[in-house]
């Protein structure tokens, strides 16, 4: 039996918005959803010009996100999902009205931008019994997850030291007064992005990653924050120590500011046993170092990979697949678990690869202890762990 597609709605990404064309791309890759209404933008206007240009009826275009969660609520043939892809000062309250109407969410991270409508949104979302999924798509490239499955299995032996960084350099200039750029004018605007948006940005990104690889917890920290650009209202640099929840040590470094790099993130995973490496600028590709010295590159799609890491793969045969390819599998995941919501109302645990409220919950904390530690001199935070 054919089973029907998934009715998802957006809010944001209208004309000039830079993400949701990713968005749109992996959810429509494996055929699992249809986009059916949106708001797009703040303009009604310019929401209805992306209807036209993505098809969805007009009808079902709405000027405001609350409207728009009261009126799909009330249809038989109502969105199931939202994909909240505004900036980051918004994703509470947009989040909030979507599970309160009883709809499912995919939020862009980081979840929110303060931890009190974190610790709020992560309960709504557990009382509400709803699917929630953050937009953290680096864990689900296939090489990752068989990087967390070497881990898990024991191939590392004992993890010692991780470094993980997002290290990039697209706002290495001065770019807020470019009336051009979207994606600027809010990323680096502290109303919209935070003082801390190079945490909120890529820090959370690298956070998640580490903790998704290592199955381990970031217990404390110690961080300077730092502004390259001179002029910049927002923080651009940042460099943090680690403190992991088996003893561990480690670093995290992330930067708009890295000139010349063209994304930047990559986790190193020290263990007593074995190192393994990562890239996203070379996704196919996952590198283990051994005690003895051989080295070894596994490359995705070809024979030996885990399950987890063979159901994310489409063509196989050592056919590179990338950053669109993450969005989609995220997006299946998200798919998978609204089916089995439909038939039992189960949201997904704790041994789901799919990241959720607890993980934006704890991007935030650490974004938090990040801030106090700066503040501080650099002086060590713990992080809490617990939900």
């Amino acid at each position: 039996m054919t089973r029907p597609r998934i009715r998802i709605g957006m809010v944001g990404g209208g004309p000039g918005a830079g993400i949701a064309n990713a968005h749109r791309m992996g959810m429509r890759l494996d055929d699992r959803y249809v986009l059916v209404a949106g708001a797009f933008s703040r303009s009604l206007e310019k929401s209805r010009q992306a209807a036209a240009e993505l098809h969805v009826d007009p009808s079902r275009i709405y000027q405001h996100y609350a409207e728009m969660a009261q009126e799909e609520a009330a249809r038989e043939d109502g969105i199931e999902v939202v994909a909240i892809v505004t900036p980051n000062d918004s994703h509470y309250p947009v989040a909030k009205a979507f599970l309160e109407a009883g709809i499912h969410v995919v939020c862009d991270k980081p979840m929110t931008d303060d931890l009190e409508t974190a610790i709020a949104l992560h309960e709504l979302a557990q009382q509400r019994g709803l699917v929630f999924a953050l937009t953290h798509n680096y864990s689900a490239y296939a090489m990752v997850r068989q990087a967390a499955e070497l881990v898990r299995g024991g191939a590392l032996g004992e993890l010692r030291i991780a470094q993980v960084e997002h290290a990039s350099g697209w706002a290495a200039a001065r770019m807020e007064d470019d009336p051009h750029n979207k994606q600027a004018a809010w990323r680096l605007a502290p109303d919209q992005a935070g003082e801390y948006s190079v945490l909120y940005d890529l820090g959370t990104h690298a956070h998640q990653l580490l903790r998704f690889v290592s199955g381990l917890e970031v217990t404390a920290v110690a961080a300077e924050l730092n502004t390259c650009v001179t002029g910049r209202r927002v923080f651009d640099d940042a460099h943090v120590q680690l403190r992991l929840s088996n003893g561990a040590r480690g670093a995290l470094w992330a930067s708009m500011a890295a000139t010349g790099n063209a994304h930047g993130l990559r986790i190193r995973l020290y263990g007593d046993k074995a190192s393994l490496e990562w890239e996203q600028i070379d996704p196919h590709h996952l590198t283990l170092r051994h005690l003895d010295g051989h080295c070894e590159v596994l490359t995705h799609g070809y024979g030996g990979q885990s399950a987890a890491a063979e159901r994310l793969t489409r063509v196989g045969l050592g056919h590179p697949e990338g950053f669109i390819e993450s969005f989609a599998n995220l997006y299946s995941d998200v798919a998978e678990a609204i089916e089995r919501h439909r038939l039992d109302k189960s949201v997904p645990g704790a041994d789901s690869p799919l990241p959720g409220s607890r993980d934006g919950l704890l991007g935030v904390r650490f974004v938090k202890a990040v801030a106090e530690s700066h503040l501080a001199q650099g002086g060590w935070i713990e992080v809490a762990t617990e939900s």
